[in-house]
């Protein structure tokens, strides 16, 4: 099984961790291996060899600020109330809220699922 890459991606594992090896200059490594001397220079001084994740380290709206979004996890997690729901309650307040960002807010704090409840369903 081949190793999944990005499509950029110049280098493998075994590429990488040979670089971290190897005693020979980056110019040297460079072109024996036929890539650039900044990705040479950021492999050596990597201690491991997977590709760290790209884009935000704290993912965060850019449509709703902190206090909205405060305000909008307190609501969900007091109300327990459907997206839709929460949609068309807090939407007077926030004129701006759309679905799509009232989803992604509570996504991104991990109460985009309501809990199970037990005496909703019928059984089968």
């Amino acid at each position: 099984m081949g190793q999944v890459r990005h499509g950029s991606a110049t280098t493998t594992h075994a590429v990488r961790a040979a670089i971290q090896r190897s005693q020979a200059s980056i110019a040297e490594l460079s072109r024996e291996l036929g890539i650039n001397l900044k990705t040479v220079a950021k492999w050596r001084k990597r201690q491991m060899v997977e590709d760290r994740k790209t884009g935000p380290q704290e993912p965060r709206s850019t449509v709703l600020s902190e206090e909205v979004e405060a305000m909008i996890i307190a609501f969900r997690r007091h109300t327990l109330l459907p997206l839709d729901d929460c949609l068309y309650a807090l939407q007077p307040a926030i004129p701006h809220l759309t679905r799509s960002s009232l989803h992604r807010c509570l996504q991104r704090h991990g109460i985009s699922r309501l809990p199970d409840m037990d005496g909703d369903k019928p059984k089968r």
